[in-house]
């Protein structure tokens, strides 16, 4: 979009203005947002919004460009946010699941995400060492940061919980939740809300528990009689979550979720998923067959890279798979991305996936050759999330 057609104040000299200020810094391909920004400030201003909301916005976004900055060092190491009680003593199971299962997703070349408060936050910094991240909250009862993260130049601090929030989920490519009170249990909500509408992306999210604690079971049972029995959640939402308590079984999950699936964006309508290896045509067959259920008449199809995403350079190492996706069932989109991810990678990576641990219908595909499909369409990214 030409950078004179976005401030929109409804003042063209004020417009042209603007223009002029934002084209002081130099040229560049984002500097039509930056015009924008400038003149929904203006309009702020304009609309005499009292100061105690205008602090809340000049605060937001001064937490959110710092957060943005400490994130950008690390733009291709994938992350897991890693929630639980702040109440958890050093000692108790739940401490020490959560410190080891941050150490073991680090050894495979992730970093952590904590609130970098006391507990389970604590232990996942411990357990990151040097890789992990802290997004702090300012609370009157935890106004010091954890010692594992205290002092690091990837610390954060939030006054807000929302851009907080925004912050945890954009920057993680995984979700590990231990046992917690209410803080822990909104994450979870939120993220299967986020999940389920489809405004964020999809991701693993790993609900894990110590061996004889059933913490996430006593919730899964809750789910499965008041909110599936009457029919207020779809089967397939139960998919949306892996519940383990093992160490090993949390971090396989967060890893096969990207075995052959990369990443999704939408361009004109159309679901773009980036793969290593894109289905052959008897496979995108059987793809086809398996989930018609939530496809329109576009079907699927293998596709090369859209214009839209060689403008930006987007993830062009990839094949793809475009889909006229209804939006609505994003519980069984996982099951698409579980069963293109138990494809054959035919040397493009060592370790054959292993099935999921949930009940599914998604058929095992045996890549034998035939036919293609149809795709779908989009502008914009899918949605939040790394």
């Amino acid at each position: 979009m030409p950078l004179s057609s976005r401030p929109r104040t409804g003042d063209r000299s004020l417009d042209a203005e603007i223009v002029r200020l934002v084209e002081q810094f130099g040229p560049g391909p984002d500097f039509d947002l930056v015009a924008e920004m400038v003149g929904t400030v203006y309009k702020l201003v304009r609309d005499e919004v009292p100061r105690a909301d205008l602090k809340l916005v000049a605060r937001s976004l001064r937490e959110l460009r710092y957060a943005l900055r400490v994130f950008a060092d690390y733009p291709d190491v994938r992350k897991v946010s890693i929630f639980g009680s702040s109440r958890t003593p050093p000692g108790h199971p739940c401490y020490d699941l959560g410190r080891d299962i941050a150490a073991a997703i680090v050894e495979r070349g992730w970093m952590v995400i904590t609130g970098a408060g006391p507990g389970v936050m604590q232990a996942g910094n411990e357990g990151a060492g040097e890789h992990g991240f802290g997004v702090n909250i300012r609370l009157p009862f935890e106004a010091e940061p954890n010692p594992f993260i205290a002092g690091d130049p990837k610390l954060m601090h939030f006054r807000y919980f929302f851009t907080r929030k925004l912050m945890f989920v954009k920057e993680a490519s995984g979700f590990i939740l231990l046992p917690g009170g209410y803080g822990t249990l909104d994450e979870l909500f939120e993220l299967l809300t986020l999940v389920q509408t489809g405004k964020s992306d999809l991701h693993p999210v790993v609900l894990l528990q110590p061996k004889g604690m059933a913490y996430w079971d006593g919730l899964l049972d809750f789910l499965r009689r008041d909110l599936l029995h009457h029919e207020l959640i779809s089967p397939e939402d139960l998919d949306l979550f892996f519940i383990t308590d093992t160490v090993e079984d949390a971090v396989d999950e967060v890893e096969r979720f990207y075995r052959n699936y990369h990443s999704e964006r939408y361009v004109f309508g159309r679901l773009v998923l980036r793969l290593r290896r894109a289905p052959d045509p008897d496979e995108l067959e059987v793809l086809r067959h398996d989930f018609d259920d939530v496809t329109g008449p576009g079907g699927m199809e293998v596709v090369e890279p859209f214009p839209e995403e060689v403008a930006d350079e987007d993830h062009l190492g990839f094949e793809r798979l475009a889909i006229d996706f209804d939006r609505r069932f994003l519980g069984r989109l996982r099951h698409l991305i579980d069963a293109l991810n138990r494809l054959p990678l035919h040397g493009r990576e060592s370790e054959p996936a292993r099935d999921r641990g949930v009940r599914t219908s998604v058929t095992v595909v045996d890549p034998t050759g035939g036919e293609a499909a149809e795709g779908e369409d989009e502008e914009e990214s899918g949605g939040i999330g790394g």
